[in-house]
């Protein structure tokens, strides 16, 4: 499990829970675990909140996405504009990205695809300006559902959170309760790193949830585990490809089927490994 990136931290723990739990049972064969860690990755995974997206009671839901350069943002921002349309919901996209090369050219192409308005200034206008023309329209227009790109530098430079807080301010006062969402989007295949970011962004721009990409593999999957047990954010959605319906809701169960999957075919090639090197030896 340290090998899948669920973190020392949380492996002891679980360690300690399923000591306790073989006493409280009394349980004698190590094949009985399995089940028993599974339920309780699954509790965890769960956690007490709702896994869905809260959305506002009436008038526009406004979600902002955040993360650093290179995890998905923008592709995970038309995968959910392509859903939300697919649901029948009117979406409109704010560029708040205008610091990357491209940013605002990538997603109006999403919103090509897709079928959807993006809101943009030139590169490097202010974001906040961005955000207001935004907000602006989709009262105009009447949309459902406003979702909203923001520059992903290095998360933990002052100007960036600054930004963010500037944002937040523009988009509160003009739809109080608003963002209804703040979506961290984390790559999963970065595995400890994803917790730092999650740390760091967690503490500074008021994050609701998170968006794992690139989770085809289960390699480094258990990083969600580490995240869930130590900031207590709730896995929102999963990028499982490119494709734009591949983003899916997180299911708990799932996940940890697969994890464990995973894991079990890993230590069998190892297992492989070892024999086959251990023949070689025997054959020298």
């Amino acid at each position: 499990m340290i090998g899948a990136d669920v973190g020392v931290h949380t492996v002891m723990e679980l360690i300690d829970d399923l000591r306790a739990e073989v006493r409280k049972r009394k349980i004698e064969d190590a094949s009985e675990l399995q089940p028993i860690l599974s339920e309780k990755l699954v509790e965890l995974l769960k956690g007490d909140g709702d896994p869905g997206l809260r959305m506002a009671d009436s008038g526009i839901t406004v979600i902002l996405f955040v993360g650093v350069n290179g995890v998905g943002k923008t592709t995970t921002i038309g995968k959910l504009a392509h859903r939300f349309k697919s649901e029948g919901k009117s979406v409109l996209l704010a560029a708040g990205d205008t610091f990357r090369a491209g940013a605002i050219e990538q997603l109006e192409v999403w919103g090509q695809r897709v079928g959807v308005d993006v809101i943009k200034q030139q590169s490097g206008s202010d974001p906040a300006a961005v955000m207001f023309d935004a907000v602006k329209a989709a009262k105009q227009r009447n949309v459902d559902v406003l979702l909203c790109d923001t520059a992903g530098r290095l998360q933990n430079k002052t100007n960036l959170m600054e930004e963010l807080n500037k944002i937040f301010r523009v988009i509160q006062r003009e739809i109080p309760g608003a963002p209804h969402e703040v979506l961290l989007v984390l790559d999963a295949t970065t595995g400890q790193n994803a917790l730092n970011q999650a740390k760091l962004f967690g503490e500074k721009s008021g994050v609701t949830g998170l968006v794992l990409t690139k989770l085809d593999g289960t390699a480094k999957g258990g990083i969600v585990i580490a995240i869930r047990n130590e900031l207590k954010l709730p896995v929102k959605f999963v990028g499982l490809g490119e494709k734009m319906d591949d983003l899916q809701q997180f299911d708990s169960e799932q996940f940890v089927h697969a994890l464990f999957a995973g894991l079990i075919r890993d230590a069998g090639d190892r297992d492989d490994a070892g024999r086959a090197e251990a023949d070689r030896d025997g054959e020298r």
